[in-house]
Order: C-alpha cells, then sequence, then structure tokens
C-alpha cells in the first residue's frame, strides 16, 4: 500500500514514523515534509493546499490513502475535493472543520448539543467588543473566529491586555481575516488537557490523554505559540474523568455530526479545561494536535495504517485502537524569537547522538537540507520524543537528548511535564 502524508511538521513526521512500522505500508510520500520526514518518505514539493495537483499526484502513483496533517486544506476543502475524485482520505470534509476553522460555528455546534463550555459573545465592531469587555470585566478571553495557526487566543489578565488583544486583532489585523469576527469569552479556571479521538461519523474510539503546553516560556509564561511540549498521559484525566469527557463532549459531539450529517472521517481533538473533575471544552480541533501528536502516537501499539484504513471506510472499532503503558514526553526545540520573528538556515548539530539515547525519537518539525547539512527552516524546529515506565522517566530522556542538541538561538522549555511529576 502506498500513502500520502499532507504537511511537514513535527506532527506529520510522527505520522509518518509510525506509518513507516506497518507492514502493509510499502511506501510513504510527504508533501512538502523536512529533514528528518525525508529519511522515512519520498518528500513531494506540492503545496498543501494546491488540491489539483495533488490530485494528480495520487492518481499518478497509485495512492491508497491519504492522511491530512494541518488545518488549513481540510479548512479549503481537500476531503471533499479528494473525495469527489473516488479517493481515499483521512480528514473531516470542509463543512465539518468549520468546527476548527469558525470558532464561532464551533460554540454554537457546542450549545446546540449541550456540550459543556464557556460563555461567549460574538463581534464584527471593535467598538461593540470592547465595550463589552470593559463591562464584563477580566480575566476575559478574546479569540479570533478564523485560523491562527493556534496562535489567535489571548487570554487577558486585565481589561487593558482585552482592549491590546482586539486591536492586534480587528484593527493591526495581525491574524488578517481571521481576526475579523472575534469571540469574547469567558475565562475557564482549572487544569487544561488534551484528548483526541479517531471517529468514523458512526464510532468514536479515544486516545490516551495528553496536556500541551502553549506559552513560549517556563512557567506558562510569555505569548501563546503553537506548542511548545506535550506530555502523556495527563493526571488530571482520571479513569472517572474521561468516562465523563466520553458522556458530556466526544457522545454529543458524535450525535451532532451525525445529525447535521457531517459525513466526519478522521480526528476530533477536543481542548479541556478540568475543574473539580468536570471538563469544558475551550475549543476543537479537527486533526491530530501538534506537539501531542509525538507524545500520543509514541505510545500507540497499534497499526495506525490499519485505523486510518477502517476509518475512512467506516469500519472502525475499539478493538483495533491499543496502547503502550508507557508514558511518553516531547520537549519542542524552538528558534529564538519564536512565535514572533526568528531567522532560518541555521545548521543544528547533535541529531545523531540526540537519537542514540535510548527510548528517545527525534521529530523533525522546521528543517531542511542545505549543502548536505541540517539546519533550520521554521519556528518550532524540532520535537524530542521520549518514551519512559512513566512521565518522570521519559521527562528525564527527552531532556538529556534535548542537551545534545545544539543551534543557534534554540530556544526550549526546562519545566515541560513538570506539573505531572509534582502532582498538580
Amino acid at each position: 500500500m502506498k500513502v500520502l502524508v499532507i504537511g511537514g511538521g513535527g506532527r506529520e513526521h510522527a505520522i509518518c514514523w509510525k506509518l513507516s512500522q506497518s507492514k502493509r505500508v510499502d511506501k510513504i510520500h510527504c508533501t512538502p515534509g523536512n529533514a528528518g520526514i525525508a529519511e522515512i518518505a519520498e518528500c513531494v514539493d506540492i503545496k498543501p493546499t494546491d488540491f489539483d495537483a495533488l490530485i494528480d499526484f495520487v492518481k499518478y502513483e497509485w495512492i491508497d490513502l491519504t492522511i491530512v496533517g494541518p488545518e488549513e486544506p481540510l479548512a479549503k476543502g481537500i476531503v471533499d475535493a479528494f473525495r469527489k475524485e473516488g479517493r481515499k482520505i483521512f480528514g473531516p470534509g470542509a463543512d465539518a472543520a468549520r468546527l476548527e476553522a469558525s470558532k464561532e460555528f464551533s460554540k454554537d455546534f457546542m450549545r446546540r448539543y449541550g456540550i459543556p463550555t464557556g460563555e461567549y459573545k460574538v463581534f464584527s465592531s471593535y467598538i461593540h467588543a470592547e465595550d463589552y469587555v470593559r463591562m464584563m470585566g477580566a480575566p476575559i478571553v478574546i479569540k479570533a473566529d478564523g485560523l491562527a495557526a493556534g496562535k489567535g487566543v489571548i487570554v487577558a489578565k486585565t481589561v487593558e491586555e482585552a482592549s491590546d488583544g482586539l486591536r492586534l486583532m480587528m484593527k493591526e489585523r495581525a491574524f488578517g481575516a481571521a481576526g475579523d469576527r472575534v469571540i469574547v469569552e469567558e475565562c475557564l479556571e482549572g487544569e487544561e488537557a488534551s484528548f483526541m479521538a479517531f471517529t468514523d461519523g458512526k464510532t468514536i474510539v479515544p486516545m490516551v490523554s495528553s496536556q500541551d503546553h502553549k506559552r513560549v516560556f517556563d512557567n506558562d509564561q510569555g505569548p501563546n505559540t503553537g506548542g511548545m511540549g506535550a506530555y502523556s498521559p495527563a493526571p488530571v484525566i482520571t479513569p472517572g474523568v474521561q468516562k465523563l469527557i466520553m458522556e458530556k463532549v466526544m457522545e454529543p459531539f458524535l450525535r451532532g455530526i451525525k445529525a447535521e450529517r457531517m459525513g466526519y472521517k478522521g480526528v476530533i481533538y477536543a481542548g479541556l479545561m478540568i475543574k473539580n473533575g468536570k471538563p469544558q471544552v475551550l475549543e476543537f480541533n479537527c486533526r491530530f494536535g501538534d506537539p501531542e501528536t509525538q507524545a500520543v502516537l509514541a505510545r500507540l501499539d497499534s497499526d495506525l495504517f490499519e485505523i486510518a484504513l477502517a476509518t475512512c471506510e467506516g469500519k472502525l472499532s475499539e478493538e483495533m485502537v491499543r496502547w503502550k503503558e508507557d508514558a511518553s514526553v516531547c520537549v519542542v526545540l524552538a528558534s529564538g524569537g519564536y512565535p514572533g520573528s526568528y531567522k532560518k538556515d541555521l545548521e543544528i548539530k547533535g541529531l545523531k547522538e540526540a537519537s542514540k539515547v535510548k527510548g528517545v525519537t527525534v521529530f523533525h518539525a522546521g528543517t531542511a537540507f542545505e549543502e548536505g547539512k541540517v539546519v533550520t527552516s521554521g519556528g518550532r524546529v524540532l520535537g524530542i520524543t521520549a518514551t519512559g515506565m512513566d512521565v518522570r522517566a521519559a521527562r528525564e530522556k527527552a531532556y538529556e537528548a534535548v542537551s545534545k542538541i545544539t543551534f543557534d538561538g534554540m530556544l526550549y522549555r526546562k519545566d515541560i511535564a513538570d506539573r505531572a511529576i509534582a502532582g498538580k
């Protein structure tokens, strides 16, 4: 079987890595890929949103299954384009992908199907939004309605911070059209966690829990990023909490996509806030999370290709999804200046040494080849992922591997998974 993976980040490297372990997969292609993915897949220089070129490639190469990593091609309808041509593709159509592409649509969907979430109001007027913020006070959350690469959320501790966030989104247009409409939302308290599940539109099968670290600096300081690290499992999601998540979030979600005939075949990701053992949904994403996927797939004991194919064919079952008892930790190495401006084409040293640490896999995100050397090419550069008998052991391995890697301006958090170890 031949598989095409769409995307070129750490998530896609983890997907390719797991697919490469399948006995049924003969060849993996990835577009556009990166320097690490190139070691296990054939990288193809086609933009993830060039659907005509991708479909031509799939036909020419006789690709059996396509798996979509990033949110943008999903939101723009890649799944609909492929299905129209009779091609198997893992992911939701554009209608369902609005659950991520539009915060307003997502919140309204949650309200329709009784999924617990914070109170909210939607604004297209800066003046009205600012008036509402001043009336409600802080803390309060400002969200760009559209896609903003995981950075369009501002948790404002003061009214002034909220006003600055509104100005950034609606007047300065820092996120382009994504900020034309904003959601002003109740600031939920508790502990965040990530919960992903496979669904073929009829059956929903949970993955192991994980927790992301969004802020760029230690102790959750600094601006939001696409994610600076993750670990699995998340202690806050106890068996009892997971049961509640399935009953209050995932099953109503499944009822909703059935009722609205969304034809959803892929991954649903719920960003959750847990307080006193009760979950509330912060957001839905319609694909694997990044960097949660690196931590989660490191624990998958089943064949990812078999799961993805069964999902596309409407044959998903709980029995085919099995997990290792090991814990995992992923530490993201980023370019200095991220999530703002940063330099590229900086040589990365120590990759082989890091890979030799037992239980460690180095997932590439923003990397490229240049004159025989691996260099930086993005904000998030690498995801150093380790497994161990528990989170503490996995964390020690991950940071041991991190210590062997260098590039100019290398930025990373030194407290990934500390919360889990401290039992907070």
